[in-house]
């Protein structure tokens, strides 16, 4: 079931990115346009309660990165709700997800440093 979901979740942003190019969008506003309507359609579903429905039944499928990342910022928000905006939502937005954005940014910011002293010589 993984596999299946993974899989329809990935043609559906191929789906999108054809629908998108069709439109008239250049390529870095079609992927820009793909990601923004993954995450807007994981952020509704994770709301609704139907992504949780899903996940129970795909598992892993649904970790595909876009719309892992968007339920991992969703799902904490909205178990946290009832503590107001700022000490519930905001402080608890990013508590899986925060892990995450900190350290690839650090990893970036380290390979590109790397990246940039190897090409020196």
């Amino acid at each position: 079931m993984a596999f299946l979901v993974g899989g329809a979740i990935c043609c559906f942003g191929e789906a999108l990115k054809c629908l998108f190019t069709k439109a008239g969008l250049n390529t870095d506003e079609t992927k820009l346009a793909v990601c923004s309507t993954l995450i807007v359609i994981t952020a509704i579903l994770t709301g609704s309660g139907i992504f949780d429905k899903i996940a129970k039944h795909a598992g892993a499928g649904t970790a595909v990165p876009i719309t892992g990342f968007a339920n991992a910022v969703v799902s904490p928000a909205i178990e946290f709700k009832t503590e107001g905006l700022v000490l519930g939502v905001a402080a608890n937005m990013f508590k899986i997800a925060g892990p995450v954005i900190v350290y690839g940014t650090v990893a970036s910011v380290v390979y590109g440093i790397i990246y940039w002293i190897t090409t020196l010589f």
